[in-house]
């Protein structure tokens, strides 16, 4: 099969290389499936680079998470069957960026039927993220304000439809008029373009000087320090990742003048912690996509070929929506 993998470390259009390998096979507990679609992400090119908290072996295939037809089922494996339709995350070094890869059992899940192969590969990551960013660590209530930094990126798009179907009002923040078009598409109440305006000024005057409730934040470095000025009394700082490249220190009088709580998401620990929790928050996600509420925004869907400058224009801050490999 042909399956691109990472010899070396470095920006992903430089590392990547096109192979022809073995087709993986499926150990205890694991699945192969044939890849239908592969949405790239943000850890991919943390990845590519050596600075994910996760560093396969070399060479490794990226790709952390899919959209799949069973193939093959591993020895333990219960509840699936060969050809079901799947999604989740991959088990590395064997990655979704290829035309096989392999899952492990205990995070595959049942591909919603109301969403496309493209869809079905961009909903596991940036969603279960949302839901448990907003729901579970800042408890977002309906009626309240929800701040979205990076509201056109992968993580950005999926809090802002997740907020609105939790009756928010959602305040988008983008960089560029082209990325202000996606907010909106995606149904953020107002957008923010950074590039020429001020988010502080502008969450301030829409709320009445009152501020947003929860800031869903995946850039940090300025943008956190700067969130923190037009925080709600009460209200939460969601810290769910460092994309802006800088890891921010907090002000902890700032929180206590100021009555706010900063509150961290590592969504990944819910896979080893609380694996129940998991699945109930994909029937909840399956039930929005069914109702409506939620569908992730595609914006290309590309060859296997072009996957490697896809990954370094999502390192180059270049793409909006999900960027998303279908054969």
């Amino acid at each position: 099969m042909s399956a691109w993998r990472v010899h070396e470390l470095g920006e992903p259009a430089t590392v990547m290389r096109l192979d022809t390998v073995a087709r993986p096979e499926a150990g205890p507990g694991q699945l192969v499936v044939r890849v239908l679609g592969a949405a790239a992400n943000f850890p991919d090119v943390l990845m590519c680079r050596g600075r994910y908290q996760v560093r396969p072996e070399l060479p490794f295939t990226p790709g952390v998470e899919l959209c799949g037809e069973v193939v093959a089922l591993g020895a333990d494996v219960t509840g699936f069957a060969v050809g079901e339709r799947v999604l989740g995350g991959t088990a590395l070094p064997h990655g979704a960026f290829a035309e096989y890869a392999v899952m492990n059992a205990n995070q595959t899940f049942s591909a919603p039927p109301d969403l496309d192969d493209a869809e079905g590969a961009a909903l596991y990551i940036g969603y279960q993220t949302g839901w448990f960013g907003l729901h579970r660590r800042a408890a977002l209530r309906p009626g309240e304000t929800l701040l979205v930094h990076a509201a056109a990126g992968g993580v950005g798009s999926a809090a802002i439809q997740l907020g609105k179907a939790a009756g928010a009002r959602v305040i988008g923040v983008v960089g560029g008029p082209e990325k202000a078009e996606y907010a909106r598409e995606l149904g953020a109440d107002i957008v923010i373009d950074r590039r020429t305006q001020d988010f502080v000024e502008i969450v301030k005057a829409a709320t009445d000087n009152r501020g947003a409730d929860v800031v869903y934040d995946p850039v940090g470095g300025d943008t956190y320090a700067r969130s923190t000025k037009c925080v709600a009394f009460e209200g939460r700082v969601l810290v769910v990742g460092f994309a802006g490249g800088e890891i921010q220190s907090a002000a902890l009088n700032h929180a206590l003048v100021k009555n706010y709580s900063i509150v961290g998401l590592h969504w990944g620990l819910y896979n080893t912690h609380d694996r129940a929790a998991v699945a109930h928050c994909h029937r909840e996600l399956t039930r929005l996509a069914a109702d409506g509420a939620i569908r992730p925004l595609i914006s290309e869907r590309l060859a296997l070929a072009d996957l490697a400058g896809a990954v370094q224009r999502l390192a180059d801050g270049k793409t909006v929506g999900r960027v998303v490999y279908t054969p």
